[in-house]
């Protein structure tokens, strides 16, 4: 990793977001002089938040190294929607959108918990060029999911998936996906910080055979469909923070009868 990228350290205070960094983003990126060169152009709105994070104060993006990784999946599979649960400031979405928009799909739909984080991603996606790509869902991942599913936003299954939000929730939110029949033969999904913090349980569910998911499910509450055959696999990359992470790349190749 170049470290001279690196994102100045998300901890503030004993805070790592919700202190008033995302309106002080916000506020500092519509306030630049450049920012008629801004307006339209993706990659220099990203790099605004980068400029951002690298001299006043550190954001929780993906950043550009893990970043480049999902921007060739969506290269490569060329996707026609993504699913993305946890938006925060809509650096993933504008990033993503933008590749998604240049492979030839058509919806980007972020979901953020937070109204204020999605207020913000909302503006910087504007700003960006994108509001024809990406929807921003206020609610949980289980909450945007189920209303996605609800308003025939996502009607059939899903292209791709990109998970970034609650730890605990992403295996819950992933065997929603499956039990609405949104995961099937091609579905890819993408899992962030599976080093930082790391999440045994979704990695334990993604690499498990039928016959272990159908034994893991026995004692869950929440019930998956075990019955999808995944392949899965770690890539190592880095933090913008300069740490190691890994992302989860998981193919659905079939569905045992």
């Amino acid at each position: 990793m170049d470290r001279s990228k690196v994102y100045l350290s998300w901890e503030v205070d004993g805070k790592f977001h919700s202190d008033g960094r995302e309106v002080a983003l916000l506020e500092s990126i519509y306030s630049r002089p450049d920012i008629d060169q801004l307006r339209g152009n993706p990659q220099k709105v990203l790099q605004a938040i980068d400029d951002f994070a690298r001299s006043v104060t550190g954001l929780i993006n993906i950043g550009e190294t893990k970043g480049a990784v999902v921007t060739k999946l969506i290269t490569d599979y060329k996707p026609d929607s993504i699913l993305e649960l946890g938006g925060y400031v809509g650096y993933s979405a504008i990033m993503f959108g933008d590749a998604l928009r240049k492979a030839g799909g058509k919806q980007y739909h972020s979901v953020e918990k937070s109204p204020l984080f999605a207020a913000v991603a909302a503006s910087l996606v504007d700003l960006a060029g994108l509001r024809d790509v990406v929807r921003i869902t206020v609610g949980t991942g289980a909450e945007g999911i189920q209303r996605l599913y609800d308003s025939g936003a996502l009607k059939s299954q899903l292209a791709m998936a990109f998970f970034d939000h609650h730890k605990p929730s992403y295996t819950s939110d992933l065997k929603r996906c499956e039990r609405l029949g949104l995961v099937g033969p091609g579905t890819v999904l993408v899992a962030d910080n599976m080093i930082l913090p790391g999440n045994p349980p979704y990695a334990e569910w993604v690499r498990a055979s039928v016959a272990e998911k159908q034994e893991l499910d026995k004692n869950s509450e929440e019930k998956g469909n075990p019955n999808l055959q995944y392949n899965s696999r770690s890539i190592k990359s880095w933090e913008p923070s300069g740490n190691e992470d890994a992302l989860e790349i998981t193919e659905c190749v079939g569905v045992k009868a």
